[in-house]
């Protein structure tokens, strides 16, 4: 399945005030899932196996290193817990680096809340507005991304251009 995503990550330290306002605004809480993502070494874009109790699926995506709302191309594939796939992948690709998170997940219409922490990063919130089925323009989703921006007080310090992975990859 492909889908068209804008998102934006920033640090936060008040993700209970987040929490607050997403629930007083009727989100959809999908649950807290502990996920742990492993990047393998490609040539072009990201891929990741994410082992969660909530989400499971092999995800390749392609995005562009920026602070603020980022275009990505993203490619999922459903997996199974338990499956020999991490083994596969990572005997053929390499493991790049490791990511172990508690993700609360969160959604208001099209758009997806993580309220995430990340063990040797901090906390840190998601959004992700999604076209699944190209019923939005990028920038009707862009849009999105930046009044829940405004509506959680994130201002431009608190963006983070890179994935986890790559600031994990860059404290070694």
């Amino acid at each position: 399945m492909s889908v068209l995503s804008i998102e934006i990550k920033a640090s936060s330290e008040h993700l209970q005030k987040i929490r607050d306002y997403l629930l007083a605004h009727g989100a959809r809480q999908v649950g807290l899932d502990h996920q742990i993502d492993t990047y393998f070494n490609v040539p072009h874009g990201r891929l990741k196996l994410r082992e969660g109790k909530i989400e499971n699926n092999l995800i390749h995506y392609i995005r562009n290193n920026q602070k603020g709302p980022k275009r990505s191309a993203v490619h999922l594939y459903p997996s199974t817990p338990d499956s020999t796939l991490k083994d596969t992948l990572s005997a053929a690709l390499g493991i790049k680096v490791v990511v172990d998170k508690r993700r609360e997940i969160y959604f208001i219409d099209n758009v997806k809340f993580h309220l995430d922490t990340v063990r040797g990063l901090g906390t840190f919130v998601e959004i992700e507005a999604l076209d699944e089925n190209n019923q939005r323009t990028a920038e009707e989703l862009e849009q999105q991304c930046r009044s829940y921006m405004e509506a959680f007080d994130i201002d431009a310090s608190q963006l983070v251009s890179v994935s986890y992975s790559d600031l994990l990859a860059n404290r070694k």
